[in-house]
């Protein structure tokens, strides 16, 4: 499927949704592609990337960036703490904040570098033990205790079950968002996107659906 099908579908689900069109932010994901397929979304003229490994980012990015200008790029994975200030240099938003230790490292961060990427809290909303996120119960808290350290909230996010329907756990994204004061809602994928921005859904991230299967061997 190709970048401009992506969008119309997204564009389409936005108008179904009574919600104006541009209300969407298209991540396009991008880790362990081969770089023509990358080279090719950019210069259809995407620039709103997403990634999952620092180490594969940092090899990546900087070189496309002096070559096509300014992109937006998002990490979509578990960050480790001691990757976090790599990360912040490198990255514009970080969606996966998601326990007190990386929380504290980047408000330690932010406040030497005077700046900080939109962090988004990744909620567990199915509770599955060999996911990372935050436990639905004690996501209000957490979001709290990230504010008292002064960090800039952007949102929340979640990656559902394999199995079964998203949108009840896109409904519960949207709940926490709203009891919280955030109005970000980081969550859809290449195959339930639709679903996601019929729930809220402010940033959609496809990978497949745009660059096709990867391969990781």
């Amino acid at each position: 499927m190709s970048l401009t099908e992506i969008r119309s579908r997204i564009a389409a689900a936005e108008k179904a949704a009574g919600r104006p069109e541009g209300s969407v932010t298209l991540i396009a994901v991008s880790k362990v592609q081969p770089l023509d397929r990358v080279e090719a979304v950019l210069e259809a003229g995407h620039r709103v990337f997403g990634e999952n490994y620092v180490q594969e980012a940092t090899g990546k990015w900087p070189a496309l960036r002096d070559r096509f200008g300014p992109v937006e790029l998002h990490m979509i994975g578990p960050l480790q703490t001691n990757k976090a200030k790599v990360a912040v240099d490198l990255f514009d938003a970080i969606h996966t904040l998601d326990r007190p230790s990386l929380a504290e490292k980047l408000a330690r961060l932010a406040e030497a570098r005077g700046s900080c990427p939109a962090l988004f809290v990744q909620v567990n909303t199915g509770e599955e033990p060999q996911k990372a996120g935050v436990m639905p119960s004690d996501t209000d808290g957490f979001i709290r205790d990230c504010r008292a350290l002064g960090l800039p909230l952007a949102g929340v996010m979640c990656i559902p079950p394999e199995e079964g329907d998203s949108r009840p756990h896109f409904a519960m994204l949207a709940q926490i968002a709203e009891r919280n004061g955030l109005t970000g809602l980081s969550m859809g994928m290449s195959g339930d996107f639709e679903a996601a921005i019929a729930a809220g859904a402010t940033h959609v991230r496809v990978g497949s659906a745009i660059f096709g299967a990867r391969n990781y061997g």
